[in-house]
């Protein structure tokens, strides 16, 4: 993109709108480049910020930093800031069941697995030490059985990795 995507559009704001309505209390973001200037565009959006002082290695350094601070919750839901079509109606699908610390949830489209993921904290451990790099929990769901929602009606869960 350029430059980091945090900074892309309304990207980050968006994002952090679309958790809240869709049920994520609290929500928390982890930034790594240029975190000043994207807590900055935040605004109105304030949410709990954690910086990944070593963000420079890869998505894994970020999710590791995110679990690693959220420690007394039963679950999070992770998602991407790049997906800007993935909105609250997604985010409450995934919510909608119940949700605690053996939670194994993912979002497909078509039938094809993507973001958001939602993580019991039993689960925190095994995906911090798979996520290394640019590969996150990838390794980590592959080797488990993982509810699917399929939202595919919702959106189209694409990351945007160019500019249009």
């Amino acid at each position: 993109m350029g430059r980091p995507k945090a900074l892309v559009d309304d990207w980050l704001s968006r994002g952090v709108r679309a958790l809240r309505v869709g049920g994520c209390d609290p929500v928390t973001v982890v930034l790594g480049a240029a975190s000043d200037e994207a807590v900055a565009r935040l605004g109105d959006d304030l949410a709990m910020v954690v910086v990944a002082t070593d963000w420079a290695e890869g998505m894994g350094a970020s999710l590791r930093a995110g679990l690693a601070a959220l420690s007394p919750l039963d679950a999070v839901l992770v998602t991407l800031v790049d997906l800007p079509d993935v909105g609250a109606d997604v985010i409450a699908r995934l919510l909608a069941a119940p949700v605690g610390a053996t939670t194994l949830r993912r979002a497909a489209y078509d039938g094809i697995p993507g973001h958001p993921v939602l993580l019991g904290r039993d689960h925190w451990a095994g995906v911090a030490e798979s996520a290394t790099g640019d590969r996150g929990a990838r390794d980590y769901l592959a080797a488990r059985e993982v509810e699917v929602v399929e939202c595919g009606d919702l959106a189209t869960g694409r990351d945007v990795d160019r500019p249009s």
